[in-house]
């Protein structure tokens, strides 16, 4: 196979991932498309659904559409590993199965995965949408139905929205800050900052919902400490594995809004 046969194979596709994914896509690639060469390994039948739909998109044109489909895969594979290593094992409830007049709900999943990763400009996103394929796979409570939904809500987020979904996802180990917000602070940063902060509110995935604008002697601004996900917020954040994003991220959520990290 010559060099750029390979490139159009779904073998290419994954390792086209390098540039977000680094070196960790060649590695990744290895354990889907020759699991016998690889140092880790991921269930075959997982192997085999990243198999099919990196072979269906393997036809991408050369790009950085190219690039985030591969390292969303490459990232499903890493964390699937990890899970592997940690005994959670692949779900057996019919998940990687045909269903009646269509392919298995694992494929569809892993494509509507890619085609979010493609769409998605900020590309530290890609990270967590290839991690997102993966709990799913290792999560039999989690239909498909309920995984794309929890894509759709990530669609509409940007990288500090979910840098503040995951900081109160971890308020418990790491205190967020007791000052109050600024309802309409004067540094734009600060004031798109606090607007993603009222989206969550409004898409339902922080609690308290936002309140309409009062008098002013009565109750007092809403603090950073005072947010809580809501059982929405807890789906995206276990999903997205925000656990695992980056402190350095929350950490510059918050001074966005002004707010030291506690």
């Amino acid at each position: 196979m010559t060099a750029s046969e390979d490139t159009a194979t779904g073998r290419g596709l994954i390792e086209a991932g390098a540039p977000v994914a680094g070196s960790m896509s060649r590695a990744a690639a290895t354990v889907v498309f020759e699991p016998t060469a690889a140092a880790v390994q991921v269930d075959d039948r997982f192997a085999a659904c990243l198999r099919a739909v990196a072979t269906d998109a393997a036809a991408l044109p050369v790009g950085r559409e190219r690039v985030r489909a591969g390292a969303a895969l490459a990232f499903a594979v890493e964390y699937a590993a990890t899970l592997g290593r940690g005994s959670r094992p692949v779900r057996r409830d019919g998940y990687f199965a045909e269903h009646a007049g269509g392919r298995p709900v694992a494929d569809e999943v892993a494509e509507a995965v890619v085609a979010a990763a493609r769409r998605s400009a900020d590309e530290r996103r890609v990270r967590h949408l290839g991690y997102l394929l993966a709990e799913v796979t290792h999560s039999p409570d989690v239909d498909a139905e309920l995984a794309l939904r929890a894509l759709r809500l990530t669609e509409g987020l940007g990288w500090r929205s979910l840098a503040l979904l995951a900081g109160v996802g971890r308020r418990d180990r790491v205190p967020l800050p007791m000052s109050p917000l600024e309802d309409d602070p004067r540094p734009w940063s600060g004031w798109g900052a606090r607007e993603d902060v009222a989206d969550l509110q409004r898409a339902g995935l922080l609690d308290p919902p936002v309140t309409p604008p009062r008098p002013v002697a009565t109750l007092p601004r809403l603090r950073a400490a005072d947010l809580r996900l809501t059982r929405r917020g807890v789906l995206l954040h276990r999903l997205l594995v925000l656990d695992l994003l980056h402190e350095d991220a929350v950490t510059a959520a918050l001074a966005d809004l002004g707010l030291p990290r506690s």
